[in-house]
């Protein structure tokens, strides 16, 4: 059996008291590739009030918004990720790529201690 190799999620708490984290972040990649949130919510097995409520939260603690929705029309409508909400998840992403590099040595050392 191989042994069980830990991973490194990233919380942020900002001052507002807002988190920016995995599920948020995996939101707005979702809303990138699916262009809409009730199908952003149904790939990742979640309520359409639950993603409305994240998107709300993210949203009220930035300057600007991370994400617009535009109604229907000859375009059908949809939700898009604003050029804040792009650099947004691009700053997450960097953050993470750079704690899991930082931590390396010492998840190494943690995996090597769990329990097969």
């Amino acid at each position: 059996m191989t042994s069980p190799t830990p991973a490194l999620s990233l919380r942020i708490d900002l001052p507002n008291g807002t988190r920016l984290g995995p599920g948020k972040a995996t939101l707005l990649r979702q809303l990138i590739e699916t262009g809409s949130i009730k199908a952003a919510a149904f790939d990742l097995n979640m309520s359409y009030p639950r993603a409305l409520k994240l998107i709300e939260q993210m949203n009220s603690a930035f300057a600007r918004p991370l994400v617009e929705t535009k109604h229907g029309g000859a375009d059908g409508g949809g939700a898009y990720i604003t050029e804040t909400g792009q650099r947004i998840l691009q700053l997450y992403n960097q953050i993470c790529d750079i704690s899991v590099r930082a931590s390396q040595g010492e998840m190494d050392e943690l995996a090597a201690l769990i329990s097969d």
